[in-house]
């Protein structure tokens, strides 16, 4: 950087901008950078993605906000994990719960381990993952993460939020660090000769140039699709769901659950999000094998609410991402950068992960476009591993009472490093799960432990023909000295509700 102003434009607000403009303003608060976000008035929010990952929490503690400043003004409540039901068929697998990690796995998961193994090789053991972790127990028992006193671990966790609520907030913090914020709507988009863009045109004929764009312009992709003519790579072969219904209905306040549901439906799942003062629920589904209005009577019907007068509204994706996420002197964040459908409620894990490795690159490459191909790489390897976990919820499944999910289960349309994944997992392959996973580098964000609780919470084990032998010897774990540590240490985690009110308490 010379000693002229960096001049740098986020086009478009929403969650992935203001967290855009958050954190670069966060981070680079000492550099010479002068910062604008245009949001259209014309444009409104898509405002899906209710979950998160404990990607927010160190999100929120690198912008310097605390949770009683913003939970409570976002009708927000904590997420332990995600609980699966109806994916697959095999009795005794009917559900299973996807926790976050926590420092008491460093007991447990070896425990989980070796039973994995044990059953792996035929052998008759408790191999579901519900019972070896503290996140489940969290999960099932509406737990807060947030431990008392006396126990000094608390428990990473995400959370759900109301999406409008949120980008809110984060537009008066981002202001509050200096941040412009200007209301207009963007009718053209100038170029150097190189290619570079030089400046946006306002429709009131005003144009406003800087030195590097942020497109965070939702599925238009209006920076880098439409006028640097980044080539978008589908995936619509190989994850169907294209559509979902969402309404809103009552939350239980008094029985206020603290994970999401996933429960499996006939075209694809359906989600159950509690807030403080409502709950969310949406209908994940593909339009190749329902229609829209099939599909709001299959969810009505689902939550009870067939003849009820609500508001049922409907959001249509194209699934995939960008071919480079970073094109000359213009980056792509959120939706415009790409999207995978919210099962495992990446998308803003994908905008955090995606903004801080780019502040990363561009102020090591002198806040110029030295380390773009590097950025793109890792960032490309990121949102390919978090393909190959989502493709497994589907390509796993056993059931078979629709087309939808027979062809899910036959669905040729894979990876290379996703068949290797399970083939080391099946026995079908001289590998194994922890090698793969680091040969093809999809552990970033779904590690050795999320695998194996997918699988194994699937029912999902290798045939007789590929078990290897066993030394007989391996003992399995000891359920019930396992189950009295977890419940021991799930005692010192208030409720929920509980946990939400004093940061109410706090928050006045």
């Amino acid at each position: 950087m010379n000693n002229e102003k960096l001049k740098i434009v986020i086009l478009g607000g929403g969650t992935a901008g203001w967290m855009t403009a958050n954190l670069m303003a966060a981070r680079w608060k000492d550099k010479n950078i002068h910062f604008t976000l245009i949001e259209s008035p014309d444009v409104g929010i898509v405002g899906v993605g209710e979950g998160s990952t404990p990607s927010m929490q160190n999100f929120f503690h690198e912008i310097g906000v605390e949770e009683s400043e913003w939970m409570p003004e976002c009708n927000a409540t904590y997420k332990n994990g995600i609980t699966f039901e109806g994916w697959t068929s095999i009795p005794g697998f009917e559900k299973y719960c996807h926790p976050f990690p926590s420092q008491m796995d460093i007991h447990t998961f070896p425990k989980f381990d070796n039973n994995c193994q044990l059953r792996r090789h035929n052998f008759d053991v408790e191999a579901h993952p519900d019972r070896f972790f503290l996140g489940s127990y969290l999960s099932q028992n509406q737990r807060s993460p947030k431990a008392n006193h006396n126990f000094p671990f608390d428990h990473p966790n995400g959370y759900h939020f109301d999406s409008n609520l949120l980008g809110s907030f984060l537009r008066k913090k981002a202001k509050q660090r200096g941040v412009e914020h200007l209301q207009r709507h963007v009718s053209g988009v100038l170029q150097k000769e190189n290619g570079d863009i030089s400046s946006l045109k306002f429709r009131e004929g005003k144009i406003i140039e800087a030195d590097f764009f942020v497109d965070c312009t939702g599925f238009a992709g209006l920076l880098l699709q439409k006028t640097l003519k980044v080539p978008f790579i589908n995936l619509d072969k190989m994850l169907f769901n294209d559509t979902a219904v969402v309404v809103a209905t009552p939350v239980n306040k008094d029985d206020l659950n603290s994970q999401t549901k996933s429960t499996a439906l006939k075209y694809g799942w359906a989600w159950d999000i509690p807030l403080t003062n409502r709950t969310g629920n949406g209908y994940v589904f593909s339009s190749r094998y329902c229609s829209v209005n099939d599909a709001e009577t299959e969810f009505r019907t689902h939550l009870g609410l067939l003849d009820a007068d609500v508001n049922v509204r409907t959001v249509k994706w194209k699934q995939g991402r960008l071919e480079k996420s970073w094109s000359k002197n213009c980056l792509a964040i959120g939706l415009s950068q790409g999207f995978i459908e919210p099962i495992e409620a990446m998308a803003l894990h994908l905008v955090y992960n995606s903004i801080g490795h780019f502040i990363t690159e561009f102020e090591n490459g002198n806040f110029s476009n030295q380390n773009q191909q590097q950025y793109n790489s890792i960032n490309d390897r990121a949102f390919d591993g978090v393909v190959d976990y989502i493709l497994a919820h589907y390509r796993m499944n056993s059931r078979r009472d629709t087309d939808y999910w027979r062809d899910n289960a036959e669905n040729q349309n894979i990876t290379p490093s996703f068949l290797a994944i399970v083939q080391s997992w099946l026995g079908a392959s001289q590998n194994n799960l922890a090698d793969e996973i680091k040969k093809y580098d999809t552990g970033s964000f779904f590690p050795l432990a999320s695998w194996q609780i997918l699988f194994a919470g699937y029912g999902v084990f290798p045939p007789p023909e590929n078990v290897k032998p066993q030394n007989k010897g391996n003992q399995s774990v000891n359920m019930d000295e396992l189950d009295n540590f977890i419940q021991r240490c799930g005692s010192n985690y208030s409720s929920h509700l509980e946990s939400l009110n004093t940061l109410k308490q706090v928050a006045k």
